[in-house]
């Protein structure tokens, strides 16, 4: 049974994620609404695997939630009208709203969390936080910042949000521009958990990227014109849509280089390649950087085999997206791809060369190929295993151990 245990599981974190954006909105509350849904999916944890789903589990969560929040707000009910909030949880009067308003739960709850009276690296741990079910831990992993310092972080935000009566809605048109960044950079990385999760035993959250996906489709339609949305939708289309090749039949990662390009979802990259040609012609002065990872997404999803992959292409798009966001990440992906068009020594000396990923495993990880591929086993074999230590999902470290173990002298 424990398959089935699994199973359950995943399909309370994903509706637990909705019912969560639902209920802040019904109670005005994050803290009380994450203590009402948790107390929901402890319920549905230890229920479900016996009784059987439930047939409709996202309002079983929600009326679970509902109950276990009027709980609370009695319990703490101190003064006349708490008793009445109380109670019109459970028949909550309809509120009237603009008719122009995105009427999404979960999107409304990533506009809260973006406001910009916090800070923007706030704004997408709180989010991820809340509306990606990530953990604490791979909130930080994320975001690259140490686990105390995020704790530290989110508890910040959610008091701010309190104190500053932060109102939980999408915001009217003139304000939209000022939170995009913030609401985009929280779908994009809720995206990446999906597609590469940080830990775990899968390597592929198919619930986040599914819901990703879906709130860039809302955003592109609130914001049709913003170059950054149909960029940051561009990008999520051309990268999924390689989902499909990404593991085998026993779960393990497949490389882009050995995936079945057959098994990529045409449909989706011909939209991908669609929303792309739209985002590039708003952006004829400053490329925007979701747009230009998405041109590069463009060069692999366009190439019918891994050896018509136009290197000097990805590495061109690279050189752009670093004028907008030079980050280490993006220096270590262009490495990656300077290797493919220059070889591994190129490719080497460029990784060597960037600081602040000391404690990021991909960085060794991309060492260690790179050495293994210049015929450096033991440099190779100390950064695969320094690798593993700093910690990635089942399936990926499977992988490296693979690797490690095929190194001649081990």
């Amino acid at each position: 049974m424990p398959a089935a245990g699994d199973a359950v599981a995943r399909l309370v974190r994903t509706e637990g994620a909705t019912v969560l954006a639902t209920l802040v909105r019904v109670t005005g509350s994050v803290d009380l609404a994450q203590d009402a849904v948790q107390d929901a999916v402890v319920r549905a944890l230890e229920t479900w695997p016996r009784d059987g789903v439930p047939g409709n589990p996202r309002s079983w969560l929600l009326v679970a939630a509902k109950r276990r929040a009027v709980d609370l707000i009695r319990r703490e009910a101190r003064r006349p009208g708490k008793e009445a909030a109380a109670v019109s949880l459970l028949d909550p009067e309809p509120q009237p709203e603009p008719p122009e308003v995105v009427r999404d739960d979960l999107l409304r709850l990533v506009f809260t969390c973006c406001h910009p009276a916090l800070a923007l690296d706030a704004q997408v741990a709180l989010a991820l936080r809340t509306l990606g079910g990530l953990s604490t831990v791979e909130v930080a992993r994320a975001l690259l910042v140490p686990e105390a310092t995020m704790a530290k972080r989110l508890t910040r935000a959610k008091r701010k949000i309190s104190q500053a009566r932060i109102p939980y809605r999408v915001p009217p048109a003139e304000e939209l521009p000022g939170r995009l960044a913030g609401v985009a950079g929280t779908i994009y990385l809720i995206f990446n958990e999906g597609y590469a999760a940080t830990a775990g035993a899968d390597l592929l959250r198919r619930g986040l990227t599914s819901e990703a996906v879906r709130l860039a489709r809302l955003l592109v339609e609130l914001m049709p014109d913003e170059p950054t949305a149909l960029g940051l939708l561009a990008l999520l289309l051309l990268t999924d849509a390689r989902s499909p090749a990404r593991v085998d039949a026993s779960g393990r990662p497949v490389l882009l280089a050995e995936q079945e390009r057959d098994r990529w979802d045409a449909a989706m990259i011909r939209e991908g390649v669609e929303m792309l040609g739209l985002a590039l012609r708003r952006t004829p002065d400053r490329p925007d950087p979701y747009a230009v990872q998405a041109a590069i997404a463009a060069c692999h999803a366009l190439a019918p085999t891994p050896a018509d992959t136009d290197w000097a292409a990805v590495v061109s798009w690279y050189d752009v997206l670093l004028t907008v966001r030079d980050t280490p990440v993006v220096r270590l992906n262009r490495a990656a791809a300077v290797a493919e068009r220059d070889g591994p020594l190129a490719g080497l000396a460029l990784v060597d060369a960037i600081d602040g990923l000391a404690g990021y495993p991909w960085w060794h990880a991309s060492r260690a190929e790179l050495l293994r591929r210049l015929g450096r086993p033991e440099p190779a074999r100390a950064a695969y295993r320094r690798a593993l230590e700093l910690g990635m999902n089942g399936p990926q470290a499977d992988h490296l151990r693979r690797r490690l173990a095929e190194l001649p002298g081990g």
